[in-house]
């Protein structure tokens, strides 16, 4: 139903920065938002931030918090991770994902990721 690609990966050094694209396509009007999710070897998958299609609302790990921005061009099904001053820690593969419920924070319809390297 809903299909996401991301782009925009690969590697800088520290304190540089980086914009993720997730171009979503399909029955984008099933979703409520898009959120976006890393994950490091050894590591657990962690949240990023999310917005919702409708409002704009973000929400923020607090790791990435005056970092990063989220935002979304509805026009286009594209949501962006601005990522600024950037770490090693901030290494991952990074996926983008559908929001299907603000309130439960379910998502679903995950892309394939695009790897993050950030250098010291």
């Amino acid at each position: 139903q809903v299909q996401l690609v991301e782009s925009g990966g690969g590697l800088v050094q520290a304190g540089g920065s980086l914009r993720l694209s997730c171009a979503a396509s399909g029955r984008t009007f099933r979703t409520d938002g898009i959120g976006w999710f890393r994950q490091a070897p050894g590591k657990e998958r962690e949240f990023v931030a999310t917005i919702s299609w409708s409002e704009g609302n973000t929400y923020y790990a607090d790791s990435v918090k005056g970092r990063f921005t989220i935002s979304r061009d509805n026009a286009k099904d594209t949501v962006y991770l601005q990522m600024n001053s950037l770490k090693p820690e901030d290494t991952a593969v990074y996926y983008c994902a559908a929001r299907l419920d603000a309130i439960t924070s379910r998502y679903a319809y995950w892309g394939q990721g695009t790897q993050v390297t950030v250098s010291s």
